[in-house]
């Protein structure tokens, strides 16, 4: 009896020790494989590939911590919109692609200081009913969308109450044919200090819009081939333009009801159309024009209800009009512009336009500089007599080359009647203009 009291009191201790061993080693093997399993979120850097250990975007996101890094390998990546709440870096290797398979919005960012670069996101799908984006951000400081490349966007870069971000060298491709189902390239509403520079925009609604945006700077970008307008901005004051090019676009920029804009060394190319212009000016005032190209434009420049306007050292070459002045345009100047090979040089529909044209080259000035200091000692009037009867009955163009109209212009330049007298320049160039 006393045998067997003695076994039963040992077996349980006996068992309790085993079970307990094997709690111990396994502790023991979680601490020494769960970097990734307990303390992910601590992790400075994490990978995402197709065969590793991390498989989706949206786990190494929840496995980064705030300011790391999540690196993303070559392969395609199926997931559904992946949200962005902690400030990292998330950068591809090798481009690999981010698959919307045409039903939603890839990244949904919401933190400060994130960057986005090196992928290639893809199929994004239109939308009725949401502004859908490859990349939305909204509501943050400091983010970077840099080295991107986006095919078959609906909106490509949407940023929505934004400040001091930056979006840089991406490649930008939209692949609707009409604007109802089109969005825009990169789209900003209510932001500000936004650098925008090194992008190139095709096939889109607009290629780059702005509404409510202020303190931006728009650089060294090309916007081709877009539906609407290369660039549409409105309610978008101290902004800056630089040696941007809009070709072949609906119409090339757009620009109305913004102050203190400037355009400088930018080229508006080949906007061609019924309606379709190099530069839209309205309701704006103080805007600044300076070194830009104006190149076979169906209209290089039109000012419609612009204020103080300065245009300086511009060329309008070969546009069918090159700049259409509004009788609402008040108190501009056009200086050392250049003006080559326009069907029509500028047409205005006032009577006493308040524009003030000082030392242009015009190549259809037939004056003489006795005195040879470069500057014509007889007034150029610009304005053509025919200009005015084709601002009010179109089809009269196809009398365009045409002997009367020939003798109609010598008729208006001996005996100025019609045409506006005090738009004219009083110092014309005799020599094309650097």
């Amino acid at each position: 009896m006393i045998w067997l009291h003695a076994t039963r009191c040992t077996r349980p201790t006996r068992w309790a020790r085993a079970v307990r061993r094997r709690l111990e080693f396994a502790a023991l093997a979680l601490l020494a494989c769960g970097p990734t399993r307990l303390a992910g979120q601590q992790l400075a850097e994490v990978h995402v590939s197709p065969t590793g250990e991390v498989r989706t975007i949206a786990s190494a996101l929840r496995l980064a911590r705030d300011g790391g890094r999540v690196v993303i390998e070559a392969g395609t990546y199926r997931e559904p919109t992946i949200l962005v709440t902690r400030s990292v870096e998330i950068v591809g290797n090798g481009s690999p692609v981010i698959d919307g398979e045409g039903t939603h919005a890839l990244f949904i960012i919401s933190a400060d200081d994130v960057t986005v670069r090196g992928l290639h996101l893809a199929n994004v799908g239109s939308s009725y009913v949401e502004d859908r984006a490859a990349i939305r951000v909204q509501a943050v400081r400091n983010c970077a969308i840099v080295d991107n490349r986006f095919t078959g966007a609906f909106f490509g870069v949407y940023l929505a109450n934004v400040d001091g971000c930056r979006i840089e060298h991406n490649v930008l491709r939209a692949s609707n044919r009409t604007e109802t189902t089109s969005g825009n390239g990169i789209h900003l509403w209510s932001s500000r200090n936004v650098t925008i520079a090194g992008n190139d925009v095709a096939g889109f609604r607009d290629g780059v819009y702005f509404e409510f945006v202020h303190d931006t700077e728009v650089r060294d970008n090309l916007s081709e081939g877009n539906l609407r307008y290369g660039l549409h901005f409105m309610y978008s004051d101290d902004c800056r333009y630089l040696r941007n090019t809009f070709r072949r676009n609906g119409s090339g920029v757009a620009v109305m009801y913004t102050k203190r804009v400037e355009m400088i060394g930018n080229h508006f190319t080949q906007n061609w159309g019924a309606a379709a212009y190099g530069l839209l000016l309205k309701e704006i005032s103080d805007a600044k024009l300076e070194g830009n190209v104006f190149y076979r434009n169906t209209t290089g420049l039109v000012a419609d209800g612009a204020n103080r306007i300065v245009a300086d050292g511009n060329s309008f070459v070969e546009n069918g009009w090159a700049v259409k002045l509004d009788a609402s345009t008040v108190d501009g100047r056009l200086t050392r512009n250049n003006f080559i090979a326009n069907t029509f040089d500028i047409a205005s529909n006032s009577r006493e336009p308040s524009t003030v044209l000082v030392g242009n080259y015009w190549d259809a000035y037939r004056g003489y500089d006795l005195n040879r200091d470069g500057i014509g000692d007889v007034p150029f009037r610009p304005v053509r007599l025919f200009s005015m009867i084709v601002e009010r009955h179109e089809p009269a163009l196809l009398l365009l080359r045409s002997a009367f109209v020939e003798l109609l212009d010598a008729a208006e330049r001996v005996l100025p009647a019609m045409t506006p007298t005090n738009l004219a320049d009083a110092r014309p160039a005799m020599r094309r203009l650097q």
